[in-house]
């Protein structure tokens, strides 16, 4: 059976602070163990106000704390931000504290702008030793450790399981050449999907901590009691993204009855492009096209997005969604 799992932009809503929006995750989260969802992950995301999940593994350590089972992880760190070990110290540091529950899912993209990479620290060519990075940090958390090697301490023997995550066909080849689950961002750039999950079954290369290809499929669901509704709501995603191509970094705002007023046909056609997998509606309308798309794809677990700005209703939500398959 398909898993169910969610993917959290922590927004920040319009009239609302950074506070509120880790509080609201924390509430969702606690609702998402209790309807028996599989995992919660957070992204990294740097110098835009409308996400507080920048300092990543501070909000997992928040998340984690309120629940008792569900597993909690990154979807995904940028490794080209950071030096390996750093991110073995902290992932090493979350599995100490909450063993067996902490996933560390992992992108090559750097998710920010150049000035903002400059501010990390960082550049562009760390991109080229991703595979390097991601082997340095299978090696920081093996038990495999020998005297005299820099350790990343507490990171030794907590063996945290990693992810490849991307949006294109070169995580679906790394992912397999390394013998480890996949992720394809498909609930913002769905038009590589077919060919990147072809790719990582046909070349998957077993490994001892995962001996068969395990593939995961992003999508984006927002459910209601009527069709209409949920296309409601879900103008609040649609908004965003027609921001996001006019290099408007807003926060979060409240559902609209007319989405055409709002968007450009430019930004609309561009939008419906990236938001080409989502699905929106009724309880009916889910179940039918999370079937349709677990069919298509052969997913292992869907990585869900339930971009809703009300609280309650993406609670609501997310209920319709865990009662669908």
């Amino acid at each position: 059976m398909t898993r169910l799992s969610i993917l959290d932009l922590v927004r920040v809503r319009e009239n609302g602070t950074p506070k509120q929006a880790l509080d609201d995750s924390r509430s969702v989260i606690q609702h998402a163990e209790a309807l028996g969802f599989e995992r919660y992950w957070v992204a990294e995301h740097h110098n835009m106000p409308g996400i507080a999940s920048a300092a990543t593994a501070v909000v997992i350590a928040h998340l984690a704390q309120a629940t008792d089972r569900i597993r909690v992880g990154a979807g995904g760190i940028m490794l080209p931000n950071h030096a390996p070990i750093v991110i073995a110290e902290q992932f090493g540091t979350l599995a100490q504290l909450y063993p067996g529950r902490i996933d560390l899912g992992l992108g090559r993209a750097p998710g920010t702008d150049q000035p903002t990479m400059r501010a990390l620290r960082r550049s562009l060519a760390n991109s080229d030793n991703f595979p390097q990075d991601v082997q340095e940090l299978q090696h920081y958390f093996s038990a495999e450790q020998q005297p005299g090697q820099i350790q990343a301490v507490p990171a030794a023997g907590t063996e945290v399981p990693l992810w490849i995550l991307g949006s294109s066909t070169y995580g679906a080849q790394l992912a397999a050449h390394l013998g480890l689950p996949y992720g394809f961002a498909s609930h913002f750039a769905p038009d590589l999907l077919r060919d990147a999950l072809a790719i990582y079954r046909t070349h998957y290369r077993p490994s001892a901590r995962c001996p068969h290809p395990y593939a995961m499929v992003g999508v984006n669901i927002i459910a209601a009691d009527s069709d209409a509704e949920a296309r409601r709501l879900a103008t609040t995603q649609q908004m965003s993204f027609a921001d996001l191509f006019r290099g408007a970094r807003r926060l979060s705002r409240p559902p609209i009855d007319d989405i055409e007023a709002y968007w450009s046909p430019i930004e609309k056609a561009q939008a419906q492009r990236m938001l080409a997998r989502s699905i929106v509606g009724s309880p009916d309308t889910v179940r039918a096209g999370i079937r349709s798309l677990v069919a298509e794809t052969g997913a292992d677990e869907l990585m869900i997005v339930s971009d809703v700005y009300d609280l309650a209703a993406r609670k609501r939500s997310l209920a319709i969604i865990a009662d669908s398959l």
